[in-house]
C-alpha cells in the first residue's frame, strides 16, 4: 500500500469530495498512474479557491483509491482531465503547521511549502497515520 498527498485549492478538493474522485496536476494522468486500488490519499488545500484565493494551509479530505486505473472525463470542450475514484471518510480539517515538526517527508521545516509545490507527494505510512489520526472523525475507520 502507498500513501499520497494531493495539493489543490479547497474549492477544487470539495468538488472531488462531492463527486467521489481525485484529480491531480490540472487533470494530468501521469501522477494518478502511480496510485493503486486501496492506496491512501490525503488532500491538502494550499488556498481557499483557484486561482487567486487566500492561503488556507489545511488538510481537508482523506480517503482511499477504489478503482483500478485512471479514467478520463470531459468537463468542457477541450478539457478532459484524468481522475481516480476515491472513497472519502468523514474528516476534520486539520492545519498543517502544528504537525510540521513530526512529518518526516518535510525535511526543511523552515521552507516546508516547497515539499508540497509539486501538487502530488508520496509519503510514508507513519506520516499518513499521523495526519489521519488528526483528521478521521471515526477513529476505528480502516483505510
Amino acid at each position: 500500500m502507498q500513501y499520497f498527498i494531493i495539493v489543490a485549492s479547497k474549492d477544487h478538493i470539495q468538488k472531488g469530495y462531492e463527486g467521489g474522485f481525485a484529480q491531480a496536476g490540472h487533470g494530468k494522468k501521469t501522477q494518478l498512474n502511480k496510485m493503486q486500488k486501496g492506496d491512501g490519499v490525503i488532500f491538502y488545500a494550499s488556498k481557499e479557491s483557484y486561482p487567486d484565493g487566500r492561503a488556507y494551509r489545511k488538510f481537508t479530505a482523506i480517503g482511499k483509491v477504489t478503482d483500478e486505473k485512471p479514467y478520463q472525463v470531459e468537463m468542457n470542450p477541450g478539457f478532459e482531465p484524468w481522475r481516480r475514484n476515491i472513497q472519502f471518510y468523514p474528516a476534520i480539517e486539520t492545519e498543517i503547521k502544528p504537525l510540521l515538526d513530526d512529518l518526516s517527508f518535510i525535511s526543511n521545516k523552515k521552507h516546508w511549502g516547497l515539499h508540497l509545490m509539486s501538487g502530488f507527494v508520496e509519503i510514508g505510512k507513519a506520516d499518513f497515520d499521523l495526519i489521519a489520526g488528526k483528521m478521521l472523525r471515526d477513529k476505528t475507520e480502516s483505510y
